[in-house]
């Protein structure tokens, strides 16, 4: 067995106060022997923040980032927090990131590859679009590849992370409560048809009238799940991983030896940008 323990943080975080919710990020840490611990989307900050989104971003230099950072590095763990992040060098450029700090003291970040701008959402009035670039960060618990939110219905972007041989894709999210059943059903999708882990940490609680619905999961290779968060209701989730489990899930149902290149590249030509018209109508 290769054992290790990963912290899915299911709280509510403080809309617009970065202090009380590195300190609720700080009580986690020294709260757990998790060797990964994992908030969900823009938890350093709270996810409606709306217009006061500038303020508040940081770039990778930031005090929230440092302090992040120094809290990696004092517990030897690695942390994942959603944060809206400035670009440094581009003037006014904010993207919605996935904050990776770990033991070694090097910080980075993942950003939203598909922002979300229907129904009560209007991501791309304060966000652009971080892809496509996807790092892959090596953890206490393996290798792992991060996605954000609505990143979770494009399933290209967990088979790229497979196809590049991670451990686990990281889902953080900040679903509300009418998307559940669609996420609930997504991850365990991602899972199997990956064999790889797919832990999910979403926000939980009430911020301007939306409510988000929690149920952090960890999925195994096979689609079990292997551990499952309360419904609208605050937890820290503790679980074991065992990395072994994805060989025998990969002999049983060798999903990402059998995938075709040629198939991918079909797919690519259909969406180039430069022949949109061959897109199909919706």
């Amino acid at each position: 067995c290769i054992m290790s323990k990963i912290a899915l943080a299911q709280i509510r975080p403080e809309l617009g106060d970065k202090e009380a919710n590195l300190q609720k990020i700080r009580d986690v840490v020294n709260g757990t022997d998790a060797e990964l611990l994992i908030f969900p989307e823009m938890f350093l900050t709270g996810y409606t923040i709306r217009d006061k989104i500038m303020a508040l971003a940081e770039t990778l230099e930031g005090e929230s980032v440092k302090a992040i950072s120094k809290m990696a590095r004092d517990s030897g763990k690695a942390i994942i927090v959603g944060m809206p992040e400035r670009d440094m060098e581009k003037q006014g450029i904010l993207y919605n990131s996935a904050l990776v700090a770990l033991p070694d003291g090097s910080v980075s970040t993942t950003r939203k590859t598909y922002l979300v701008n229907f129904g009560p959402f209007e991501e791309e009035t304060y966000f652009s679009s971080g892809g496509p670039v996807f790092p892959i960060f090596n953890t206490p618990v393996g290798r792992v590849g991060i996605i954000i939110c609505f990143d979770i219905f494009f399933p290209e972007l967990t088979k790229y992370y497979a196809l590049k041989g991670v451990d686990m894709v990281v889902c953080i999210s900040a679903s509300p409560s009418a998307t559940r059943e669609f996420f609930e059903k997504m991850m365990v999708a991602r899972a199997i048809e990956n064999t790889i882990f797919f832990a999910y940490t979403n926000l939980v609680g009430t911020e301007n009238n939306m409510v988000f619905w929690g149920g952090d999961a960890l999925i195994g290779p096979r689609g079990g799940v292997l551990a499952k968060g309360p419904l609208y209701e605050e937890d820290i989730i503790e679980v074991e991983v065992d990395l072994s489990e994805l060989d025998v899930a990969r002999q049983f149902r060798p999903t990402i030896k059998e995938t075709r290149g040629d198939v991918l590249s079909k797919l690519a030509k259909l969406y180039d940008l430069e022949d949109a018209c061959n897109r199909p109508s919706i």
